[in-house]
């Protein structure tokens, strides 16, 4: 294992890895074949529907089936029906039991199909909340396990914004491919009586209705291709959508003026796709009604071909009816079938976007019998010669790096923004693997470790941390969330009611360590206090209140190494002070990394780092860089002046 600052030789770049599907982005005019490919997806939707719910989904294909063939009963009853009265008239013998018997088994199946429709609607109901719930959830889950430069992505961000917003209501999909299969089913059920009369009904009411299929098909697909390549510029909506109207950003957006260029901007974005929209509905629409001209023509030549026959004696008054209904139902199935299926081809290339997420793979995992954490480390952690740079960026964040971090050594990364100290953090908790070199824990390479593992070990706030919409128990309870959840999953139950419960102590001695319980006076529910804006009976805080509460996680952790980025930016100087003295009394015999821009700050540290364009062109202590007159003397200098 190379030592602190050694000059070992770099190993191997590791490939930049590949975040998002290696789906094509869909031309204007796609193939024929690869339009129907998007069908493929179809069966895996039907796979995660069954696993939602077996019995639910069981019971839905019982009904859809049975539904199917009430159409055909009803007509050929009404057949009987209309040929035993003309029957009676013609002799003057009414056989009346018949004659009510068939009506009260129409009124059956009235009533049954009635039924079946009810408890349809209710099965497919509830199965639906469940299967978005589950979708939901699991796309919730596959975002957690992917890596952060995957979220640092823009196609994966786009990707991500198609699968969230277009898929989890996918349910309704499969339902409309169930009514595809039940209107199948009367379909040919009615088909088989005109087959009997004349086979030519059939291929001339197919004839008809081809040329829609074609048309819609065509016109999902245009419309998808639409929908794509707008997905950055829809973002961009909603984004303009949440800072012209959120509470986070309603004080800048009125002191500055804002409004009027942001409504512009959203307003020349959406009348930019509602125009390309406009013109491709005007063209489908078009279309459309020239198609549906032919299969109404079809339609009424196979009408005339029935009213000849039955002129002729050919057919019965019963068969009129019954052949005139099964061809307009037939008619009108093969319409809902044609546009049924146009929507669920469109359905289907949003469909491929969740399982293009879904396949999309994290490159940070546990390899084969990975370790845990030592527990205490005994050597601690060397940076050797590391790079990284982001995906499909040519610059370099951090390059040649190379130091020590040893058991119980608090260290200051020191450089103006952009000098990379951000990344060293992020490097250390594994949130992103070099590009070049290696990290070593206690000898071993890092990659070696459980992610799970590694993380637990470490304590970090980053400057940009979350400020939880939550309660203040809940937000120190994130930092250390699998001791904390059964605490406060048991306070959300109760809901207030009950015995009061007793506070999670190492959730109130992290408050008090990070002198975020110095808030609880103006919290009227103490630690059930809901935080932020955006719920009843929220309290917002200030900055540096936040950044007390953002603390609290950290230490809450009892990580053997804490990250801290900026800790005390928003933090007045007597609650900096108060905070640090904290600080140093919670990290004595625990690694530390601290980044701070402020020098009074960085020389409670024993050793600092100085990056300069990604590179640690510095180290030693306050006094040894003050010396050197480098760079670190230079900055500190500088703002030493402001204090004059």
């Amino acid at each position: 294992m190379p030592t602190e600052f050694s000059s070992a030789n770099p190993t191997p770049s590791v490939p930049l890895p590949k975040f998002v599907s290696a789906e094509p982005t869909p031309p204007e005019r796609p193939a024929w074949r690869k339009r129907f490919a998007a069908f493929r997806y179809i069966p895996k939707l039907a796979g995660l529907v069954w696993e939602t719910s077996r019995s639910l989904s069981l019971t839905m294909l019982i009904l859809r089936a049975l539904r199917a063939l009430t159409p055909i009963a009803q007509l050929w009853v009404g057949r009987n029906i209309i040929n035993a009265v003309y029957t009676s008239l013609s002799t003057h013998v009414t056989n009346w039991p018949h004659i009510w018997r068939l009506v009260g088994l129409e009124i059956g199946i009235v009533i049954a199909a009635e039924l079946l429709a009810r408890g349809q609607i209710l099965v497919e109901s509830l199965l639906g909340d469940l299967f978005t719930n589950r979708i939901s959830v699991r796309i919730m889950a596959h975002a957690a396990s992917l890596d952060l430069a995957q979220f640092e992505n823009p196609e994966y961000q786009d990707l991500l914004e198609r699968a969230r917003r277009e898929t989890v209501t996918r349910i309704g999909m499969l339902t409309q491919i169930l009514a595809i299969a039940q209107d199948m089913v009367t379909l040919v059920s009615l088909i088989a009586g005109l087959v009997i009369f004349n086979p030519w009904l059939v291929l001339l009411l197919v004839g008809t209705i081809l040329p829609s299929l074609v048309g819609q098909t065509h016109f999902a697909g245009l419309a998808y291709s639409l929908l794509f390549r707008f997905t950055p510029q829809r973002r961009m909506l909603d984004y303009l959508r949440y800072v012209g109207a959120s509470d986070r950003t309603a004080k800048e957006v009125q002191m500055l003026g804002l409004a009027p260029w942001l409504t512009n901007r959203y307003r020349v974005l959406a009348d930019e796709y509602y125009q390309q929209n406009k013109k491709l509905s005007k063209r489908k629409a078009v279309v459309s009604a020239l198609l549906s001209l032919i299969g109404t023509l079809g339609h009424y030549s196979a009408y005339v071909l029935i009213l000849v026959a039955t002129v002729r004696g050919k057919v019965s008054f019963g068969d009129l009816t019954f052949l005139s209904a099964s061809f307009a139902q037939s008619r009108d199935l093969i319409q809902r079938f044609l546009i049924a299926t146009s929507e669920v081809y469109e359905q289907a290339l949003y469909l491929r976007d969740l399982f293009a997420f879904f396949d999309i793979k994290p490159t940070i995992v546990n390899r084969p019998n990975a370790r845990p954490v030592p527990r205490p480390i005994q050597q601690g952690f060397v940076f050797d010669n590391v790079g990284f740079r982001y995906p499909d960026g040519d610059r370099w964040a951090v390059r040649h790096v190379t130091f020590a971090l040893r058991p119980g050594e608090r260290i200051a990364l020191v450089g103006e923004n952009g000098a990379g100290k951000t990344t060293i953090t992020k490097l250390l908790a594994r949130l992103y693997d070099p590009t070049e070199g290696r990290i070593y824990l206690d000898g071993v390479d890092l990659r070696e470790y459980e992610v799970n593992s590694l993380r637990q070990a470490i304590g970090v706030i980053f400057q940009d941390f979350v400020r939880y919409d939550m309660r203040f128990d809940e937000n120190i309870g994130v930092g250390r969330i699998d001791e904390a959840r059964p605490y406060l999953e048991a306070v959300v139950a109760s809901n207030g009611s009950g015995p009061k419960m007793p506070l999670y102590e190492p959730i109130v001695l992290a408050a008090e360590d990070s002198l975020a319980s110095t808030l609880l006076p103006r919290l009227p529910k103490g630690y059930g206090q809901m935080l932020g804006r955006r719920f009843e009976d929220g309290v917002d805080l200030s900055g540096g209140e936040w950044q007390k509460v953002a603390l609290a996680r950290a230490y809450l952790r009892d990580a053997q190494l804490l990250i801290l980025d900026e800790p005390t930016a928003a933090l007045d100087a007597r609650a900096e002070f108060d905070v640090f003295v904290r600080f140093s009394e919670i990290t004595k015999g625990r690694m530390a990394v601290l980044i701070s821009h402020r020098f009074s700050t960085v020389r409670m540290a024993d050793r600092i780092l100085v990056l300069q364009h990604g590179r640690i062109t510095e180290h030693g202590t306050h006094a040894e860089l003050i010396a050197k007159g480098g760079l670190y003397a230079e900055l500190f200098h500088m703002q030493a002046a402001g204090y004059r």
